[in-house]
C-alpha cells in the first residue's frame, strides 16, 4: 500500500476543510460562493487522493458523510435510515460506466431504470402515524436533520392526512422548492420595502423552510415533489420504485410530473438531452436528471459506498459557458483577512443571466491557469451562484495581456501583506481592517439569523457609524435605524426584535458566529456539548481541546489564538453586556445503553434486515457507525459478499461478528 507523501497529506487537509467550509455555507447557511461544479471537482480530488493512499480516509471526510450538522435553532430528528447523496454523471461516458458498475453489482441481470428531474431544492423526510403527518425534518448530516414540521405543513401539496389504507407508519422523502414565479414575486415585494434582493429560487427556498415564524413560509409559496419511500411498517410494498411512486401518489403526495420509467440506458440518456432544451419551459429549475435502478431487490444489493447509493446516479447538466474580456483582477478581504481575487468582466450573458464578475480562487490558481488581464477567457455558470474563469483563450492573445502579482498591501486598510508558507492565501493581518470587521459582521447576522440584515444593511449600519463590531449590533434601536436612508419604520421594527431574538440562539450558533478560523457547524457543535460554555472554553489548554474527538493540532492552535486576542475576548464581554447567552445545556449523556461508547462498522448484505436498519439499531442503543476501520473500531459486522474493511479489521485486530452474533449483541438473537 503506497505511503503519502507530506505534500499529498497537505493537500487532503486542506480539501477537506475547504469541502467542510461550502458544505456549511450551501447546507446549513443556504448561502454557497463556489458552483457545483467546482464544489464537484473538490469532492472529485478528495475521493482520487483517498483511493491512491487509503491512510488519508478519514471517518470524518467530507467524502463519507452528507452535507454538514444541522442548524440548532430547531429540534433535532434523527433519522431512521440515512438521507444519502448522489454520485455524480458529467457526461454520456460517466453514465455508462455507472450502469456497467450498476450492472456487475447485479451479475449482469437486466434491469429498468425510474428517471426524474433534479430538482435545486431542499431534501426533506416527512414521517406519517395512523393516518396523519407527525414530523417533518431536513436532511441536516443525513443521520440528524432539523425539525420544520411547523413550517411544511404550509405547503399545500404535502397531505396532512392520508386515507386508511396507508401503513400505520411511514415515511417519505422529497424536495421543496420555491417555484420561479413565487420568487420573482418574492423580489418584486422586498423590493417595494427597500431590502436587499435574494439571489435564486433554491437558497430562498431553504431559507423559507428555516424560518422560526412558520407564517413567514407559508408566504413563500413553495412546492414539494415526493421522490421515495423512505420506510414503512405494517404493509406489504411494491417490489420496484416506479410502482412505489404510483403507490405514493395513490395516497395523495405529489410527483414529478416528467417521471418516467424507461428500459435502456439509451433511453436514459434520451430522457436527459430532452431536459436540455426544455427546463427553461418548467416553472422550477432543475440541474440535471437522477437514474435510478427500479428494481428495489438490486437496490439493496447494490448498497451504499461512502455516503452514496449504487444503484442511483445525478446526470447533471454542464455548465454554461461563454467568452468575454478579462478587463482587471480586484481583490476583496474576507473576514479572516484573506485576500480573494475576483475577474472584472466585458459584460456577457450566459445561462441568461449578466455576468460582470467571476470568481478567481487565488493567486496559486491565476497562475497555473495562466490568465491574464486582457485576455479573452471562458466563463462558466453552474447553477444560480458565483461564475467561475475557466481558463484564457490562448489564440486570442495580442501580447498586451500583462500577469497578475498579488498586492503587497491590504487594498482596503493598506496593511502590509503577508503569506504563510504553507497557505494558498494572502492575508491581510489587520483585524480592525474595514473589509474584514464588514465580513465578520455580515457571517455573525447570518449564523445568529438576524432577520433582515443582509449585507447591505450591514453596510449602510458601518458607514454610517451605528457600530464597530459585531456586539454593537445589540446596541441598536429603532431610533437609531430610522435614522439610515431607504429603511422605513416596519423594517427597523422587524430588525430590532429579530436582533433581540437572536440573544437566545444556541451555543454553538454563538461560537460559530463568533467567526473563529477552522470552526464550522460540525465543530462547534462539538465544542458546545464538550465546555458548555464560551468561558470554559476560551479557558481550554491545547491538551484539553485535542483530548476531544476530531480536534487536531490545527484547530486547536486556531481556537488558542482567537481566544488570546484582547479585542476577541472585549466581544465577548460586550455579547454577555448584551445579553447574549454564552451558555448551554450541559453535556449529553448516553451511559446505560447496551452499544454507548462502541463502534461498529456493518460490511456485506444482512439476511434480516438492510444495512441502513442495522445501523439505525446500533445508533438507537448508544452506538457510533464508523464510516471506516480504525484502531478505536469495536466491532466488524460482516454479511454476505463483504468488502476490503476484513483484511483491515483483521490488521488493526477489531472483532469481527456474523449476523447471528450481531443480534445477540443488540438482544434480538436466540
Amino acid at each position: 500500500m503506497p505511503l503519502p507523501s507530506q505534500g499529498k497529506i497537505k493537500r487532503a487537509e486542506q480539501l477537506r476543510e475547504r469541502i467542510n467550509y461550502h458544505n456549511v455555507r450551501y447546507y446549513s447557511l443556504d448561502n454557497p460562493e463556489i458552483s457545483d461544479t467546482e464544489y464537484d471537482a473538490l469532492i472529485q480530488e478528495l475521493r482520487a487522493l483517498e483511493a491512491q493512499y487509503p491512510d488519508l480516509l478519514t471517518p470524518d471526510s467530507p467524502t463519507q458523510r452528507v452535507g454538514a450538522q444541522p442548524l440548532t435553532e430547531f429540534a433535532s430528528v434523527e433519522h431512521r435510515l440515512p438521507m444519502l447523496s448522489l454520485s455524480n454523471s458529467f457526461s454520456n461516458e460517466d453514465l455508462l460506466n455507472w450502469y456497467r458498475r450498476a450492472n456487475m453489482g447485479v451479475d449482469n441481470r437486466p434491469f429498468d431504470f425510474v428517471c426524474e428531474l433534479k430538482i435545486d431544492g431542499l431534501a426533506v423526510a416527512i414521517t406519517y402515524e395512523n393516518g396523519h403527518l407527525k414530523t417533518c425534518a431536513t436532511r441536516g448530516d443525513g443521520l440528524k436533520g432539523e425539525d420544520i414540521t411547523q413550517n411544511l405543513r404550509t405547503i399545500s401539496s404535502i397531505p396532512l392526512t392520508v386515507p386508511k389504507d396507508a401503513p400505520p407508519r411511514f415515511e417519505v422523502r422529497g424536495e421543496v422548492y420555491m417555484p420561479r414565479s413565487s420568487f420573482v414575486r418574492l423580489n418584486e415585494e422586498r423590493a417595494k420595502q427597500s431590502l436587499p434582493l435574494y439571489a435564486n429560487p433554491r437558497n430562498s427556498g431553504a431559507g423559507s423552510v428555516r424560518q422560526l415564524d412558520a407564517r413567514v413560509t407559508a408566504q413563500r409559496k413553495l412546492g414539494m415533489f415526493v421522490y421515495a419511500l423512505g420506510w414503512a411498517e405494517g404493509i406489504s410494498m411494491p417490489e420496484t420504485h416506479w410502482d412505489t411512486m404510483q403507490y405514493l401518489k395513490s395516497l395523495g403526495f405529489k410527483l414529478n410530473p416528467e417521471i418516467r420509467l424507461v428500459k435502456s440506458i439509451e433511453e436514459v440518456e434520451k430522457f436527459h438531452d430532452i431536459w436540455i432544451g426544455n427546463r427553461a419551459q418548467i416553472d422550477y429549475d432543475i440541474d440535471g436528471v437522477v437514474v435510478k435502478v427500479n428494481q428495489l431487490r438490486y437496490q439493496d444489493i447494490l448498497g451504499v459506498v461512502g455516503r452514496e447509493p449504487r444503484w442511483a446516479t445525478a446526470y447533471k447538466f454542464k455548465a454554461a459557458q461563454g467568452i468575454t474580456k478579462l478587463l482587471g483582477i480586484g481583490i476583496n478581504v474576507g473576514r479572516t483577512g484573506s485576500m480573494n481575487p475576483y475577474a472584472i468582466l466585458e459584460p456577457i450573458v450566459v445561462g441568461g443571466v449578466t455576468i460582470r464578475q467571476a470568481t478567481l480562487h487565488n493567486e496559486d490558481d491565476i497562475r497555473r491557469k495562466d490568465i491574464r488581464v486582457g485576455d479573452t477567457v471562458i466563463i462558466e455558470r453552474a447553477g444560480e451562484v458565483i461564475p467561475q474563469v475557466v481558463g484564457p483563450v490562448l489564440e486570442k492573445r495580442t501580447g498586451n495581456e500583462e500577469p497578475f502579482e498579488m498586492p503587497k498591501r491590504c487594498p482596503t486598510c493598506g496593511s502590509e501583506a503577508i503569506r504563510i508558507e504553507e497557505e494558498a492565501m494572502t492575508r491581510c493581518p489587520n483585524t480592525a481592517c474595514p473589509a474584514q470587521i464588514y465580513e465578520n459582521m455580515t457571517h455573525f447576522v447570518a449564523c445568529m439569523d438576524i432577520e433582515g440584515m443582509g449585507g447591505a444593511l450591514v453596510a449602510s449600519i458601518l458607514n454610517a457609524g451605528l457600530v464597530k463590531d459585531s456586539a454593537d449590533i445589540y446596541s441598536l434601536t429603532k431610533e437609531k435605524m430610522l435614522t439610515l436612508e431607504r429603511l422605513g419604520e416596519k423594517s427597523a421594527s422587524n430588525v430590532i426584535g429579530s436582533i433581540e431574538t437572536s440573544k437566545n440562539r444556541p451555543l454553538a450558533t454563538v461560537i460559530m458566529a463568533l467567526g473563529i478560523r477552522h470552526i464550522g457547524g460540525e465543530t462547534a457543535t462539538l465544542l458546545a456539548s464538550h465546555f458548555g460554555s464560551v468561558d470554559a472554553l476560551a479557558k481550554a489548554t491545547e491538551a484539553e481541546l485535542t483530548m476531544i474527538p476530531s480536534i487536531g493540532p490545527k484547530i486547536a492552535q486556531s481556537l488558542l489564538a482567537h481566544f488570546s486576542n484582547k479585542q476577541n475576548l472585549e466581544l465577548i464581554e460586550k455579547l454577555r453586556a448584551a445579553g447574549v447567552r454564552l451558555e448551554g445545556a450541559p453535556p449529553q449523556k448516553v451511559e446505560g445503553l447496551l452499544l454507548s461508547g462502541k463502534t461498529l462498522l456493518v460490511t456485506g448484505t444482512l439476511d434480516s434486515m438492510s444495512r441502513g436498519i442495522a445501523e439505525a439499531k446500533i445508533r438507537e442503543l448508544g452506538g457510533t457507525v464508523g464510516s471506516s476501520i480504525t484502531k478505536k473500531t469495536d466491532y466488524l459486522i460482516v454479511g454476505k459478499d463483504p468488502g476490503s474493511k476484513i483484511e483491515k479489521a483483521q490488521q488493526y485486530g477489531v472483532k469481527q461478528l456474523n449476523e447471528h452474533e450481531f443480534l445477540k449483541l443488540i438482544g434480538e438473537g436466540k
